[in-house]
C-alpha cells in the first residue's frame, strides 16, 4: 500500500468580513462564525495558510474577536479594504508569497451575494480552484444566500459543506493529522448540526 497524501495539494482559507458591526444584521451569524472558528483550527492541524479582510474596519469595526485571527499561526494576511472583493494587492502579495501553484480556495463569510461572490469571481478568474461552504456564509436577507450559490455553482466554483471540505481536503484516513480532525469533527458535531440547519435548508 502507498503512503497516504492529502487529497488537495494546496488548500488556503479566505475569510470575509466576520466584523462585529455585522453580528446583528446578518442571518445566522453565530452560526458562520461557529463554522469559521472550525476551519481556524483545522488550519492549525494541517499547517493551512489562511487570508481574512474587513470592510472599512475604522466605521464597520474590527474582526470578531472571538476568532483571534491575530494570533493565528497560519495567517498569511489580515487586511482593510473598501473593494467588495477580498482580491486587493494586499492580499494579492501575501498570496503569491506561498508559491505560482494553482490553490484550493475555500470562502467563508459574508455577505454571500456581494463580497463573498465577488472574491469567488475574482479568484476563478485567476484559475483557483474554489469551494464556498453553505454552512459559512450568509447575508443580511437569508433568500440572497441561495441565490448568490446557485450564481456561483454556474459559474465554476463548488459548493460544498464544511465537514466535507475537510474531508476531501485529507483525503484519507492514513495521514497524521488524521486522528486530530476526526476529533475536532466529533467535537464540533452538535455546532455543525446547528450550522447545517441554519444555513442549509433545502
Amino acid at each position: 500500500m502507498s503512503a497516504p497524501t492529502r487529497r488537495m495539494k494546496n488548500p488556503t482559507i479566505f475569510i470575509c468580513d466576520l466584523q462585529e458591526k455585522f453580528r446583528p444584521a446578518i442571518h445566522a451569524f453565530p452560526q458562520v462564525l461557529t463554522t469559521t472558528q472550525k476551519l481556524l483550527t483545522a488550519a492549525r492541524i494541517l499547517s493551512i495558510p489562511v487570508f481574512a479582510t474587513t470592510q472599512l474596519r475604522a466605521k464597520l469595526g474590527p474582526t470578531c474577536p472571538e476568532l483571534q485571527l491575530d494570533s493565528h499561526p497560519q495567517l498569511a494576511a489580515h487586511a482593510d479594504k473598501s473593494k467588495f472583493s477580498m482580491w486587493i494587492p494586499e492580499i494579492q502579495t501575501a498570496f503569491a508569497a506561498l508559491g505560482s501553484e494553482k490553490r484550493e480556495v475555500v470562502i467563508v463569510g459574508i455577505e454571500s451575494h456581494i463580497c463573498v461572490t465577488q472574491t469567488a469571481l475574482d479568484l476563478l478568474r485567476e484559475g483557483h480552484r474554489i469551494y464556498v461552504l453553505a454552512d459559512g456564509v450568509s447575508s443580511c436577507n437569508a433568500e440572497e444566500v441561495p441565490v448568490a450559490l446557485a450564481r456561483l455553482r454556474a459559474e465554476g466554483a463548488v459548493v460544498t459543506t464544511s465537514e466535507s471540505w475537510l474531508y476531501e481536503c485529507m483525503g484519507d484516513a492514513g495521514i497524521g493529522e488524521f486522528r486530530e480532525m476526526a476529533k475536532l469533527v466529533k467535537e464540533e458535531a452538535g455546532r455543525t448540526k446547528e450550522g447545517l440547519r441554519a444555513l442549509c435548508k433545502m
